[in-house]
């Protein structure tokens, strides 16, 4: 399993380092004014669904069937169930489209109700949604795509596709900018281009797997009623995170103009290690443990859990107190070019640090979700993120109370602005892996072993160890040029916190060492 989350996480950071050079373009071109705002409004609807449908409910449904048939009844199985799900997803994802292109101004009333304040804002934010919504029908099929390659364990081509994305959209941004109205147009069609591209290669990924696919006329068989009858709560419940996100963009666009592009740029950061270690490890345990619960072995699927969680703290932690403690550098010198100054650098690592609060939660639902998705059950995950949803909008508007309540009474209630997003939805995943834990633990699906609890204390000192470090050492640094700060902070931190975990004991060394002489 672990040379598998190396796969998945080599070539997800490969993409975010990409997104990082994409989104540097973007602050650098417009900063984090209305053309950024309507473009990031206009991006996250497709993106939501994506989550959503494609790496959320729809993975958690059709990976552990898939993986199942191939254990059980063979590749024709799992063929057969694989093209009736494209079937039936391509019909209605794309009805979805279509009716997502005709409404569009009545859904970005109700995702961004706060630029109907400004009418050229509202109208930019429908025009480059329109251009850019077809992506969720192109990107959700990938996912699909992707979702069988996985329960083959063929990880490279799905965890390649995102890189094609950030390549299209720094493409679009070079060189489609001078022929159309705005940068946001540019970016815009770049996301749609790269869905088709993403879409070809996995096609490609999975016929050159021995598994070819074809698209049957729709029909809803007995497997794809099941199958749909696991997605519904799972819309919710395994995309508590992006529902949250959606809740954010709402209350950010009530708020003053640059919040929604402030906790983009914020997000981007984050969304770093939470890609590379959440999103890794979370598709290669679904898989492992979806083969280990339908032969019926509990304790290899619980030692699977053990390690998974292991691996996801013990890369989790230090990066969540390093962006904490050095959110400003890190903005001020990814992003403060351009358009995006000092003072915007400051507003965004204010967010930054909000986020980071919540990162160790936001990467632990995705190694606990699995453990109720490998066993068909997505109907508890789906109650727990009702509540979280409901207390992310609840901690928005008692954070933001002074921006959304009349005016005479707004200057004696609190005003977080674009702190107060970030900060409830840091929150709220804290409370979502609470809960989520305590249910998991209760059923017998969840129970530490003795490596886990004598190595979690570890990582936390270790992880505490290096953010003093990088406290003391950032001022120092930075009188040596910006570039040279961030990389030697960097080197820094992950020299200290490696000597550290390693004089403690927080991890195997052992069995790393032998891990790479395997490789070799």
């Amino acid at each position: 399993m672990l040379r598998s989350i190396l796969t998945v996480g080599g070539w997800t950071m490969a993409s975010r380092v990409l997104g990082f050079v994409r989104d540097m373009l973007m602050a650098a071109l417009i900063g984090a004014g209305p053309v950024a705002d309507a473009f990031f409004v206009a991006n996250k609807l497709p993106n939501l669904f994506r989550r959503l449908f494609g790496e959320g409910a729809f993975n958690a449904a059709f990976v552990p069937e898939f993986s199942g048939l191939l254990a059980t009844s063979g590749p024709e199985a799992a063929r057969r169930f694989a093209q009736e799900a494209i079937a039936v997803m391509a019909f209605w994802l794309g009805a979805l489209t279509i009716l997502g292109e005709i409404f569009m101004p009545q859904i970005m009333l109700v995702f961004a109700p706060g630029f109907a304040a400004s009418p050229e804002k509202f109208a930019l934010a429908v025009d480059l949604a329109r251009i850019s919504f077809p992506y969720l029908m192109l990107i959700c099929l990938a996912a699909l795509l992707s979702g069988a390659l996985n329960g083959m364990e063929h990880f490279w081509a799905a965890a390649a596709a995102p890189v094609l994305y950030n390549l299209f959209a720094i493409a679009a941004l070079l060189g489609l900018t001078p022929f159309v109205p705005t940068v946001g147009h540019a970016a815009a069609w770049g996301v749609s281009a790269s869905g088709v591209v993403q879409l070809g290669l996995l096609v490609w990924a999975v016929h050159r797997a021995g598994m070819p696919l074809r698209i049957p006329r729709p029909r809803l068989t007995p497997a794809m009623k099941l199958l749909l009858k696991r997605m519904a709560p799972g819309l919710v419940g395994a995309s508590a995170a992006q529902l949250n996100q959606a809740v954010d963009v709402i209350i950010a666009s009530l708020l003053p103009a640059g919040t929604v592009s402030l906790l983009y740029y914020a997000d981007r950061i984050q969304q770093l290690p939470l890609g590379v270690i959440g999103i890794a490890v979370g598709t290669a345990l679904l898989p492992v443990m979806s083969r280990q619960i339908r032969s019926g072995d509990e304790a290899a699927a619980m030692t699977s859990l053990n390690r998974a969680i292991e691996y996801a703290l013990f890369l989790t932690l230090p990066a969540a107190l390093a962006l904490t403690v050095s959110a400003y550098p890190i903005m001020w010198v990814l992003f403060g070019r351009g358009a995006f100054d000092a003072e915007s650098a400051r507003l965004a690592s204010q967010s930054l640090a909000a986020f980071a609060i919540g990162l160790p939660s936001v990467v632990l639902l995705k190694v606990l979700a699995p453990a109720a998705f490998a066993r068909g059950d997505t109907a508890m995950p789906v109650r727990i993120g009702m509540i979280t949803l409901a207390v992310n909008f609840a901690l928005n508007i008692v954070f933001n109370a002074g921006a959304l309540a009349p005016a005479s009474v707004a200057g004696s209630l609190p005003l977080l602005s674009h702190i107060g997003p970030a900060l409830a939805t840091s929150l709220a995943s804290t409370f979502n892996i609470v809960t989520l834990g305590i249910v998991l633990h209760r059923r017998g699906h969840l129970m530490a072993d003795a490596a886990l609890r004598r190595r979690l204390p570890r990582m936390g000192l270790a992880a505490m160890a290096m953010a003093a470090t990088l406290w003391f050492a950032e001022a120092p640094l930075f009188l040596f040029g910006r570039w040279f700060g961030l990389v030697t902070l960097v080197t820094l931190g992950i020299g200290v916190y490696g000597m550290a975990a390693l004089a403690l004991g927080a991890f195997d060394a052992r069995a790393l060492i032998a891990m790479v002489r395997r490789r070799r």
